[in-house]
Parts: C-alpha cells; structure tokens; sequence
C-alpha cells in the first residue's frame, strides 16, 4: 500500500524515499521543508520552434506556461524554482523568446534562487538569464535530475518521459498528464502547454520501478491517485 493523502487543495502528499512532498494539480511538486518548487519539462518556445520548420501551432505556449508557473509561485511563495531540464525545447529558444516573457523568467528569480538542471533539449542552460545551472541538484535526500538513470534508482526524481496515465471505463477512456512513483523515486509530468505524454504502459518506463508503481493523474484542480492495475496502454 502507498502512503498518500489528499489536501483540501487538491494537492496529493505522499512520501518518496523518507522524503515528504506534495504532487500539486499544476503537475509541480512542492518540498514545503526546503519551500521549494520543482517542474520539469517546460518546452518553452515549442510553438516557434514548429513554426520555423513551417507547421503553425498557436504561438502561446510560453504565455500559457510561465502564467501556470507563475501561479504556483503566487500561491506557494517558494525559496527556491527548480526547472528540472527541458526547460527551453532546443538551443535556439532563447534567442526566439518574446522580452516580456524573458522578464518574466527574470521576475520569477527576484529573492529566490532559480535553478536550471539541464536537459537534452537544452544542455547549455540560459545564457542571458539569471538563476544557477546544474547537471543534477540534492535536495531533501533526493537526487533531482533530468533523465531517468536505469534500472530502479531511490531517491531519484526526474523528468523527461512526460508520463502520462490512461484509465479505462464503462463509458470509454481518459487519459491525463501524471506523476509515476514506486514510493522510491518519481517521475514528474510536463509542465509545458504543448509538452504531450507517454503513456506509463510504454516499454520506456519497464524496468525503472522496483515494485508496482502508483500514478498521480492530474484532474481538474486535483490529482487522482491510481493503482497500476486500472492504468492500461494506449
């Protein structure tokens, strides 16, 4: 059995190696002992990026993303920002973000640390913005780390995969963005407006759990806590 408890915000408590931490609804998670907020994936400027290859998205995506963050840190009034890689969806992002995204970004730093754990998509971190870059931060007794190590790592919490859960019903399917944890490490959903998901059924995550692992599927202003055996594949 997973030790877990619903908030009256929706959020979901839960403890991953001895560590106490909260998966919010936003697709965060939130270290209240270290007032620290951690999101991976972000994928800024993923609409320019498919713009410039000439497949027209609505270019939002940054907009929709720093206004989700910036409500996390308006309702948590964090320490520290962790951006657990990916954060820009390739090197060139930078270059295309709009100036008052850019100082948005620059705002989210003012007294807190913001702390950028590089990623496949952006291994050279920010060049132009304020915060500290990092191949991997410990924190809590957890290793935060972009890319999932192999096999089951405790203490591990990563990004990359966007997992994602599917629930199957009577009445058909849902499927939602998810936090995946063992209770030993966890993977964080995308936090970016056009990031997408995988689903945990997907031979990507074999191998990474050393037991059964429970999904956090993100609802409507809360997360659902469901057991493997009533996720499926897509």
């Amino acid at each position: 059995m997973y030790d877990f408890a619903v908030e009256t915000c929706g959020s979901l408590r839960t403890m991953v190696h001895g560590a106490d931490v909260t998966l919010r609804a936003s697709g965060a998670m939130w270290l209240s002992s270290e007032r620290t907020l951690v999101v991976a994936d972000l994928h800024l400027e993923k609409g320019s990026a498919y713009a410039s290859r000439g497949q027209m998205l609505p270019p939002y995506d940054t907009r929709d993303t720093l206004t989700r963050l910036e409500g996390e840190v308006a309702a948590l009034d964090p320490d520290a920002v962790v951006l657990l890689g990916d954060t820009f969806h390739d090197r060139r992002s930078e270059e295309r973000l709009a100036a008052d995204d850019a100082d948005r970004l620059r705002a989210l730093a003012l007294g807190r640390r913001l702390i950028w754990v590089i990623g496949n998509h952006d291994a050279d971190g920010p060049q132009h913005l304020p915060g500290d870059t990092a191949a991997e931060l410990s924190l809590q007794g957890l290793t935060f780390r972009h890319e999932p190590q192999e096999g089951p790592q405790a203490g591990e919490v990563a990004g990359h995969l966007h997992p994602a859960a599917r629930v199957r019903a009577s009445r058909g399917s849902v499927r939602r963005r998810c936090f995946v944890t063992d209770a030993e490490r966890a993977i964080l959903p995308a936090f970016g407006a056009y990031a997408g998901g995988l689903n945990v059924r997907d031979p990507a995550f074999s191998g990474l759990f050393a037991r059964a692992p429970m999904a956090g599927a993100l609802g409507r202003g809360r997360v659902h806590a469901i057991g493997w055996k009533s996720l499926t594949g897509d």
